[in-house]
């Protein structure tokens, strides 16, 4: 059974390979996923994006677990905190009901629509 510092040690070794390749590419090769590719993908690829931020969300929330930054230093812990409660699902029928109401910002990305319209309100719920 690894260890907790053996799986910090991998998790950090993946990031750093991830890293590295796309240190190989251009920030500007990187897609953004706009409304315009939420509206449009099917259902199973909705749910696969947001499989892959949670991915990311769990990843930094496992490194960082014995010391965890600060708010003002890393915004994983508030974007975590934000979506507590949720699941797969009701991010993803939010983000349809959200695009739906607002066709005139399919240029916003995704990633932008989740803090703004589900992170930050329930931040606010919980002040």
């Amino acid at each position: 059974m690894a260890t907790r510092l053996q799986l910090r040690t991998l998790i950090f070794l993946l990031c750093a390979a991830l890293a590295a390749a796309w240190s190989a590419s251009s920030v500007a090769e990187v897609p953004e996923v706009t409304g315009e590719h939420w509206t449009t993908s099917s259902e199973e690829m909705k749910k696969a994006y947001l499989i892959g931020i949670a991915n990311v969300i769990q990843v930094e929330t496992a490194y960082y677990a014995a010391n965890p930054p600060s708010e003002g230093q890393n915004f994983i812990p508030r974007f975590a905190k934000g979506l507590q409660g949720q699941t797969l699902d009701s991010v993803r029928e939010s983000l349809n009901r959200w695009y739906a109401a607002n066709p005139d910002k399919l240029k916003r990305p995704v990633i932008e629509t989740i803090w703004f319209e589900i992170v930050v309100p329930e931040l606010q719920k919980t002040k």
